[in-house]
């Protein structure tokens, strides 16, 4: 691909393609291929221009090579981009209401009169029909005033007033249909495990068969770093299986034979054989998925507050009408307060806020999911987080090392990266990042490795036999003795911490404290939050009570609960809300899913499993957690924008209609002024909130 550098800063590059302008498909394929370059820090592509932006770290001209590679023929390319981007959805509603814009003004300049007439009849045949069916069913809202505004317009003959009545509730109708439509197919994305095959063990031999195919009681194989499909029991070997999306568990968990896993979860060592006990279709991620579709079901019913508001209003401004009449007989001033109708602004403002909120949270990676979740979220009281990966990072880390036996510290964390390098898993990783990190460099002096899954490393050095892992194997299994004298040494180990066990020659020569680490930002955030309005702030995870407790107290939270389930998360909030509160879930796991969506709004983290981020109203990056505090002020800022914009509307309009009706201005002056306002608050809605941020 030839591409030409039209501007160019350090770290920086803007470039265009030989395109006069690409097709949504072709700005997603561009903008997900330069996502996926190493280098690229950030990805823009600018769909009507042909043109892209991407801000990189490292060498410009390996960048450049890669970025030429770029082929809208190329399959792979293809694959990286999403089913559901959002792109063209945008474009196709931007495209329709710059048309309506267009032929609007096209029709009145160049149209005949009596073809426009023709038009406007049938665009307000289309409003009245509305009208009617509603008051067939016994209901006096929005659509029987919007065409009893146009019918009346039309049998005055003043048709600019009925074409701009007209203009201005198709344009709301497109906006809201857009606001709706974006939700929804953020929330259609697939929610896949995204695993299309697995090894069938079919007597001797193993065969690499499509996930669908597979039946209840067919044995497949899982090996290190992939992830388990079906839910099974485990039929034969051992493996440390990470269950933290699911189960909310930081450290990855023994499988052995017998035990049952689920699927979406990670095997992180060994190999095993599991007996399908759920085909695709039935397994316990599926029926979470199933869970989240009724209750979204339920979301999907509610009306928009703007549409409450303005069918409230219809009887009385039929009733204003009707009393001006009845005291004046004077049916031009009556007309005044018909042609105010309070809903062409109503429901124009709504979406136009709403729309202007989202962008402004989307420039701060924070994605909203519709309207509605901004207000939950400015009304909650009540905020839930999930612990492993959220509060916390989900990487396990080195918080302490305790020695024995006159041992050196650096020289026992020294043995034990040079042990644990060999088999990487979570908490292996920790240990060989902690040396690295200290500087503490090792020579390879230990004999063959002897490595027991589950349980931990044996061998030796310089004629002495060291073995690390778990307390069951170094204390029960391998027999091995804390030192005398040192026993209270031993009981006095902090159990906040999960341990891993070093012993030389049968002896214990230190005990390595692994935590989860909180992030630093948590506690400051929850301050934070507790500022911005939320009054009850709680933690719930799956992991044991000692890690719950201590980081709830370094957290600062006012409630927290371990060992809980996905439906007891679920349950939770559903009390809660029965109480009367409005709740908030922010979490990142499988596990948190059926809570994210019984919430009032769901917060996901973006790195977090592809369900949580499919269910959830709200999704922000998980790089700092800060903003959750920058959502916060927004949805705040956009419920009292729109409370001031319900003011405004009701104020001014009522205005007009006291104008109107002693005589001041007339009819069409009302509804002209009406419009006008209708635009002016409309612009006035896209302005950001956070103005000083």
């Amino acid at each position: 691909m030839k591409i030409t550098i039209k501007h160019e800063i350090q770290g920086r590059i803007r470039f265009s393609l030989s395109e006069k302008r690409l097709s949504s498909t072709q700005a997603d394929m561009l903008l997900y291929y330069l996502k996926s370059i190493k280098q690229v820090t950030g990805a823009k592509v600018y769909q009507r221009s042909a043109d892209a932006a991407v801000t990189f770290t490292g060498d410009r001209g390996t960048l450049l090579e890669e970025i030429v590679k770029f082929s809208f023929k190329n399959k792979e390319i293809q694959a990286l981009v999403p089913e559901h981007t959002g792109r063209e959805l945008t474009s196709w509603y931007q495209e329709k209401l710059i048309l309506m814009a267009v032929k609007r003004y096209v029709y009145k300049w160049f149209l005949p009169s009596p073809l426009r007439h023709i038009r406007m009849a049938w665009n307000a045949f289309m409003f009245i029909k509305k009208g009617l069916h509603c008051l067939l069913k016994g209901n006096l809202e929005v659509p029987v005033l919007d065409a009893v505004a146009i019918s009346v317009s039309l049998l005055r003959k003043d048709y600019k007033t009925a074409e701009s009545v007209m203009f201005l509730l198709q344009t709301g109708e497109v906006m809201e249909e857009w606001t709706h439509k974006k939700s929804v197919a953020d929330l259609a994305s697939s929610m896949a495990l995204n695993v299309e095959k697995a090894w069938l063990v079919n007597g001797e031999s193993e065969v690499l068969v499509p996930v669908k195919e597979i039946q209840e009681n067919d044995i497949i194989r899982v090996q290190t770093g992939h992830m388990i499909p079906l839910d099974g029991i485990v039929h034969f070997g051992e493996a440390m299986v990470n269950q933290a999306s699911m189960t909310g568990e930081s450290i990855p968990v023994k499988k052995a034979e017998g035990a049952y896993v689920y699927a979406g979860t990670v095997l992180e060592e060994g190999e095993i054989l599991i007996r399908i006990k759920s085909s695709s279709g039935s397994t316990r991620y599926e029926k979470i998925v199933n869970m989240i579709e009724d209750s979204e079901k339920l979301k999907s019913a509610v009306e928009s507050r703007a549409e409450h508001l303005a069918d409230r209003l219809v009887p009385y401004t039929f009733l204003g009408t009707g009393l001006v009449y009845l005291l004046t007989r004077n049916i031009t001033k009556a007309l005044s307060v018909l042609m105010v109708d309070f809903s062409c602004a109503l429901k124009l403002a709504m979406p136009v806020t709403v729309l202007s909120a989202m962008r402004e949270c989307q420039n701060h990676c924070v994605t909203v999911k519709g309207g509605k979740f901004l207000e939950a979220v400015a009304q909650a009281d009540t905020i839930v987080f999930d612990k492993t990966g959220t509060l916390t990072k989900a990487q396990p880390t080195v918080a302490k090392i305790i020695t024995f036996a006159e041992r050196e510290r650096d020289v026992m964390l020294r043995l034990a990266a040079c042990l644990e390098e060999h088999y990487p898993h979570s908490i292996a990783n920790a240990v060989v990042k902690q040396a690295e990190k200290e500087g503490l460099k090792h020579e390879e002096r230990h004999t063959k490795i002897e490595y027991v899954v589950a349980h931990g490393i044996s061998s030796k050095i310089d004629g002495e036999k060291v073995i690390i892992g778990s307390r069951h194997f170094v204390f029960e299994d391998e027999q091995c003795v804390i030192p005398q004298g040192e026993e209270e040494k031993f009981d006095s180990i902090s159990d906040e911490y999960s341990h891993l066990y070093l012993a030389i020659s049968g002896v214990l020569s230190a005990v390595i404290c692994i935590e989860d680490p909180l992030r630093e930002e948590a506690a400051e955030v929850i301050e934070k939050l507790r500022d911005c309005g939320f009054k009850k702030i709680v933690m719930m995870t799956g992991d044991s009570e000692r890690t719950a407790r201590a980081v709830a107290k370094k957290a600062g939270v006012d409630e927290y609960y371990a060992e809980v389930l996905p439906e007891d998360k679920a349950s939770f909030v559903e009390e809660e809300k029965r109480q009367g509160r409005r709740v908030v879930m922010i979490g990142d796991g499988i596990n948190d899913s059926p809570a994210l969506s019984a919430a009032d709004a769901g917060i996901a983290i973006s790195e977090g499993a592809q369900i949580a981020k499919e269910v959830s109203d709200i999704m922000i990056s998980d790089s700092n957690l800060h903003q959750l505090v920058v959502l916060k002020k927004i949805s705040n800022g956009v419920f009292q924008r729109i409370q001031g914009n319900y003011r405004f509307i009701i104020g001014f309009n009522l205005s007009l209609i006291i104008l109107g009706v002693v005589g001041v201005i007339a009819p069409s002056t009302s509804a002209f002024l009406h419009n006008t306002s209708t635009l002016g608050i409309g612009l006035k809605s896209m302005t950001n909130i956070l103005k000083d941020e």
